[in-house]
C-alpha cells in the first residue's frame, strides 16, 4: 500500500491512537521522528519512541508492542507495488523549476503573515556557499585540509598536493593568520569577499565547484549553521564511541540536537564532528600512501587493520559509509587506472575482536557516468549463501553487513565470481 494524501490515509488515521514510533540509527529518520514529535505534540498525540539498531532490534521491538499495534490495511488494496518508475522519475527541468520557485519565494514575493514570524528562527536558502566542511565552526585552513573536495583535489596526502595547498592560499592573498584562526575571529572585511575570493582562487586551481547551494538556519545572531553542519553533528553524536556511552544514550543526543532549545548539544556534536573528519582525513591518507586499496577485478577492496588508529570509530555504519566515499573519491584521484573510475569499492573494518567479526560495506562507483543503485544487498546475501559464510545481515541499509573474519576468504572469492 502506497499513501497518497499523507493526512488523510496516515496522520488522520493515527492522530486519535497511541503511537509506537519505532526509528532506526540515520540522519532521515531523525529528522522525520523530529517532526512527527512536533506533529504529536500540538495535536497532543500520545506516542512511545523506540530506537531499533536493525532488523532484530525491530522484531523484539515490535513483540513488546504488539498488544497496541494495528496493521493498517485498506480493504481493496490487494498489496501490488508498483515499479520503482511508476512513481519516482528524474527530471532536470523539474529540478530546475524547483529551483526557480525557490529562489522566487525567498527573494521579491511579499512573505505572508506566517512568514514574517521568524524573530526566533529562520531557515532560507543560502545562496551559494562554500564547498567547505563545518568551515563556519572550523578554521578555514582545517576546513580546507579535512573537505573531501579539496583534499582530493589537491591530493593533500602527498608532498606535491601540500605543496598545491600552500600555492592556493597565497594565490588568495589572505593572512595565514587569518586563514588559520577560528571563521568567527577573522577580521569582518576579509570576510564579507571571503566566497568571492576564494572561488576565484578555486577556478584557476581546477575547482570549478567549490560553491553549492544549501540551506542554513538561524538562531540569534551568533547561531548559524548550514544543513551540512548539522548533519555531520547529529552523526557524530549518533555513532559517538567514547566510554560510557549506550546505543539509546548516543540516540537521544543526537535526536536532542536537532532541537533550537539544545544548541549546547548542537556544538557538541560539531566537536565530535571535526574528530571524526580529521580521523578520516588521515585514515584516507594512510590507506592511499601504503597501498591498501587491491583490485579484486570486478571491485576495489580496502580493509582497515585491526591497531589502525581511530579503528573503533569506523565499526559504525554512518562513519564507515563516510570514510569510504572519501577513500574511493581518493583513490580515482590518486591512480592513473581509469579503469578504477567505473569500479565500485568494499571496504572492511573490524568490529568486535572477540567474536572475531568484521563490519563489511559496498558502495557504487565514483564516475558520474555509471548507475548509482547500489546492488550489494543481494549480492552480499548470494555471496554468503553459496559459501556458507557466516555473516548476519541486520542493517537495514543492506550494503551493509557483519562478517566472520575467518570467512572473509571464500566470501570475497564468491563476490568476485558474482560480480566478474
Amino acid at each position: 500500500m502506497f499513501v497518497t494524501d499523507i493526512r488523510k490515509e496516515f496522520y488522520d488515521v493515527v492522530v486519535n491512537q497511541r503511537v509506537a514510533l519505532f526509528v532506526s540509527p540515520d540522519i532521515d529518520a531523525l529528522c522525520a521522528c523530529k517532526v512527527l514529535q512536533a506533529l504529536f505534540h500540538c495535536d497532543q498525540v500520545q506516542y512511545t519512541l523506540v530506537p531499533v539498531a536493525g532488523w532484530q532490534d525491530l522484531g523484539t521491538a515490535f513483540m513488546e508492542h504488539k498488544e497496541q499495534i494495528k496493521l493498517l490495511i485498506k480493504q481493496d488494496d490487494d498489496l501490488g507495488v508498483p515499479s520503482y518508475d511508476d512513481i519516482f522519475h528524474d527530471d532536470e527541468e523539474d529540478e530546475e523549476d524547483g529551483d526557480d520557485s525557490g529562489n522566487e519565494s525567498d527573494g521579491s514575493a511579499e512573505p505572508s503573515g506566517k512568514r514574517r514570524r521568524y524573530d526566533e528562527a529562520r531557515i532560507h536558502i543560502q545562496s551559494r556557499i562554500l564547498r567547505l566542511v563545518l568551515y563556519q565552526h572550523w578554521s578555514l585552513y582545517e576546513s580546507i585540509c579535512n573537505s573531501c573536495y579539496t583534499s582530493c583535489s589537491f591530493k593533500l596526502w602527498s608532498i606535491n598536493g601540500q605543496k598545491k595547498l600552500q600555492e592556493f592560499l597565497a594565490d588568495m592573498g589572505l593572512p595565514l593568520k587569518q586563514v588559520r584562526q577560528k571563521f568567527n575571529s577573522m577580521d569582518m572585511t576579509i570576510k564579507e569577499n571571503l566566497r568571492e575570493v576564494i572561488e576565484e582562487s578555486a577556478n584557476k586551481f581546477s575547482m570549478k565547484d567549490i560553491r553549492v547551494q544549501t540551506f542554513a538556519v538561524h538562531f540569534g545572531f551568533k547561531n548559524r549553521f548550514l544543513a551540512s553542519d548539522v548533519v555531520h553533528a547529529a552523526a557524530a553524536l549518533l555513532e559517538n564511541v567514547e566510554k560510557g556511552e549506550t546505543s539509546t544514550d548516543n540516540f537521544i543526543k543526537a535526536l536532542d540536537c536537532l532541537s533550537r532549545s539544545n544548541l549546547e548539544r548542537l556544538h557538541l556534536g560539531i566537536d565530535l564532528a571535526k574528530k571524526k573528519l580529521k580521523a578520516i582525513q588521515q585514515t584516507v591518507a594512510s590507506c592511499i600512501c601504503t597501498n591498501l586499496i587491491l583490485s579484486q577485478g570486478p571491485f576495489l577492496y580496502c580493509h582497515l587493520l585491526e591497531g589502525t588508529p581511530d579503528v573503533k570509530l569506523f565499526s559504525k555504519p554512518l562513519a564507515l559509509t563516510l570514510l569510504c566515499k572519501y577513500l574511493l573519491k581518493a583513490f580515482v584521484c590518486s591512480t592513473r587506472n581509469k579503469r578504477c573510475k567505473i569500479l565500485p569499492l568494499i571496504m572492511a573494518a573490524p568490529l568486535d575482536v572477540e567474536k572475531g567479526t568484521v563490519i563489511v560495506l559496498g558502495i557504487p562507483p565514483e564516475s558520474e557516468t555509471s548507475d548509482k543503485k547500489n546492488f550489494f544487498g543481494r549480492a552480499f546475501e548470494k555471496a554468503a549463501e553459496s559459501t556458507s559464510s557466516r555473516t548476519l545481515h541486520d542493517h537495514f541499509d543492506t550494503s551493509v553487513i557483519e562478517l566472520k573474519m575467518e570467512d572473509r576468504g571464500k566470501f570475497l572469492d564468491a563476490l568476485i565470481t558474482l560480480l566478474s
